[in-house]
């Protein structure tokens, strides 16, 4: 059964960076798109980035464009965020996700999702 695992969270000052990865396993990860959505306390769930199975398309949201970038090392079976000129509004659990088409990913449909890793952003 696919598994997906997310890493790289932590405590950073606003204006820094961080780097998320999420390592798959099972046979899933070449053929599907993936991405990252995050939660804050009470708030929905929210999409923040998807990238294609090739890697060729990719797609933010409008509060992390120009900020975040996604990447994939198929061979590693593993995506990353790297994020930076971190807000406090960034603070959340971000989840990586698994799914069939970029569509689905950013729709949270037929997927799969890690746990969770919590970023927290100080001022």
């Amino acid at each position: 059964q696919a598994q997906l695992a997310e890493s790289g969270g932590g405590l950073v000052q606003a204006g820094g960076s961080l780097r998320l990865s999420c390592t798959a396993s099972g046979p899933i990860f070449s053929n599907y798109a993936m991405g990252w959505f995050r939660q804050s306390p009470g708030k929905e769930r929210e999409f923040v980035t998807s990238i294609s199975w090739n890697g060729l398309v990719k797609d933010y949201s409008d509060s992390v464009k120009g900020r975040f970038t996604i990447s994939r090392v198929n061979a590693n079976n593993t995506i990353f965020l790297h994020m930076k000129t971190l807000y406090v509004e960034d603070t959340a659990v971000y989840f990586c996700i698994a799914a069939p088409s970029i569509s689905k990913v950013r729709g949270g449909l037929s997927a799969i999702w890690g746990q969770g890793t919590q970023v927290t952003v100080a001022s």
